[in-house]
């Protein structure tokens, strides 16, 4: 992280120069500490002492992951672009491009992944927390969907049955959606059971 140390006849004048060296046109981007006040001395001519900072740049946690993934990318020897977008609580970074298959990974796994990895290179160092989602061709929407047809499909096989249901390990998120989408069916009822990654829901009759 690149820090400066800047002077100037007041505090405004340093934080100008800051501004200046650090290529950045607004404060709000940067942190900076008063290493000295300043001060006019005798008479306004001797002992006269300018105003001193140590500034740097605010991280954005965005940019931090954007960047990181754009490296992962560019280390896979991939054909794939990024687009932002902000959605409020999160951030979504949508791939596109030849290779996404490569990148989603089987059921996810490899999106889940690098999801993961961005994460923590986005909120490393930052101030604040962003929380950031990866998606590619609409992946996590269509995985929702199959998602909940399975669950459907499942409780009607347990309650047929009499019998429980033991999917496969699933992510947190995908046994969420497991939960959430037989929550309401009074006939059947669904748990998490096993130890991560290895975490798998139940769905057994009532």
């Amino acid at each position: 992280m690149k820090t400066v140390k800047v002077s100037g006849k007041t505090i405004e004048e340093a934080i100008t120069k800051a501004l200046d060296e650090l290529n950045v046109e607004t404060q709000e981007k940067i942190d900076y500490t008063v290493v000295e006040e300043p001060s006019k001395g005798f008479l306004g001519l001797i002992g006269t002492k300018q105003a001193v900072l140590e500034a740097s740049l605010k991280i954005d946690p965005v940019e931090e992951g954007l960047h990181f993934l754009q490296q992962v990318i560019a280390a896979m020897g991939v054909h794939v672009d990024v687009e932002v977008q902000d959605r409020g609580k999160e951030t979504v970074f949508s791939l596109e491009g030849e290779d996404l298959g490569v990148m989603i990974g089987k059921r996810g796994k490899t999106l889940d992944s690098l999801q993961y990895l961005v994460n923590l290179a986005a909120n490393r160092h930052a101030d604040r927390y962003a929380r950031i989602v990866l998606d590619a061709e609409n992946y996590r929407k269509r995985r929702q969907e199959a998602l909940e047809q399975l669950a459907n499909r499942l409780a009607l096989k347990a309650k047929r049955t009499g019998e429980k249901i033991f999917l496969e390990p699933m992510v947190a998120r995908e046994r969420k959606i497991i939960h959430a989408a037989l929550q309401k069916n009074n006939e059947i009822q669904t748990y998490s059971d096993g130890a991560e990654p290895r975490r798998y829901v139940v769905i057994a009759p009532n």
